[in-house]
């Protein structure tokens, strides 16, 4: 089986008119459809329920349009990620498994998975590190990779905090990281970034000590995001496998500041596309399907050596400010909006940078 992969825009908080289209073209079937990554125009906060409006309507087309029972429908992974700040444009990329001839040359392939439940006291601390790093394995079986280094990019939605979930903690006798619930959002985010990292191999287990402190620790490729809509982590996990068969390669590289352009031509040229080295938007042909990427005000206040003052701002918040920077710099670089960039890049790439991913259409 084959990944077949396209990026839809929608039109409104709620439409799935693109994913429809493709249906009814006959690029894939309803049934095919194996997971969806995508940015939805809400406030990327712990209230952005324009996340949940646009998994309804995707959802939705699929079971309209296919023969799944409702519930396998609702257990197929699907990671929005709210904000579009700046010149960012809503939009999804779907994946979905389809026939083709097998290929010698490397090519895309995907596995999802779910992981145990995580419960509101497993947040920032060890036990949350294991589950996301066992379903991250899971999610590499079923893509067929053995080796990490074949795996490019991993995307997780994992649970936050609300003050619900922590009155349920309380009431079991438990503690949680925090109380505040957007800080929440960039934990449960920092510690899924060790969970991969720990599948992966790049680091070893932390400790709960380490955990969204020691910046050191962090994975190349991960891109963790998390909201009030599930209580698992939901875990695609994007590689390269000979004899998969289809026409997309995937490569990544580390963006190491806000600014970092070459990050995107890298990450692009590791997907397999031959570009000169002073890359521009027009040399990339139409080829790039999309961009992921995750990214975060750096902690030093300074970019290149020049003094920020975003973490100081109490009117816009700093994600809001960095995500709509670092989206102009890739849209810029690609020619295209619609790419994803989320924030919250804690242990997801170095600490003011983060992971890049490329996937190319080889044609």
């Amino acid at each position: 089986m084959a990944i077949e992969v396209r990026k839809v825009i929608l039109e409104g908080v709620s439409d799935a008119s693109g994913l429809a289209a493709l249906v009814d073209e006959g690029v894939f079937a309803a049934d095919e459809v194996i997971a969806v990554v995508g940015k939805t125009e809400g406030n990327g906060g712990v209230n952005d329920f324009t996340r949940i409006l646009a998994d309804q309507a995707f959802r939705k087309v699929l079971m309209e349009k296919g023969t799944r029972p409702v519930e396998d429908v609702g257990k197929i992974p699907m990671v929005w990620s709210g904000g579009v700040d700046g010149v960012l444009c809503p939009h999804a990329t779907v994946f979905a498994r389809v026939d083709a001839p097998p290929s010698d040359e490397p090519r895309l392939t995907v596995g999802i998975a779910m992981s145990d439940a995580i419960l509101p006291e497993d947040i920032g601390r060890v036990a949350m590190v294991e589950k996301v790093a066992e379903g991250v394995r899971r999610a590499m079986k079923d893509a067929g990779i053995d080796d990490p280094a074949d795996v490019h990019y991993v995307q997780t939605k994992t649970p936050l905090l609300t003050m619900e979930t922590i009155v349920q903690a309380r009431a079991r006798g438990n503690t949680v990281i925090t109380e505040e619930t957007l800080r929440s959002m960039d934990i449960s985010n920092g510690t899924s970034g060790l969970g991969i990292a720990v599948a992966l191999g790049e680091i070893e287990m932390p400790t709960n000590e380490q955990i969204c402190h020691d910046l050191s620790l962090y994975s190349a490729v991960a891109s963790c995001s998390s909201g009030v809509e599930l209580d698992q982590a939901q875990t695609v996990v994007v590689g390269n496998a000979r004899g998969v068969g289809g026409r997309y390669q995937i490569g990544h590289s580390v963006m190491d500041d806000a600014l970092d352009i070459d990050a995107v031509y890298e990450a692009i040229r590791n997907a397999g596309l031959d570009i000169p080295e002073r890359a521009k938007a027009e040399d990339l042909d139409g080829r790039v399907v999309n961009m992921f990427c995750k990214c975060e005000a750096d902690p030093t206040s300074r970019v290149r050596g020049r003094r920020q003052v975003m973490l100081n701002d109490s009117d816009v918040h700093h994600h809001r400010q960095i995500k709509g920077t670092v989206g102009g710099v890739v849209s810029a670089a690609v020619g295209d909006p619609a790419v994803f960039v989320s924030v919250g890049a804690l242990h997801q790439g170095p600490s003011g940078g983060g992971p890049m991913i490329a996937i190319v259409d080889h044609g």
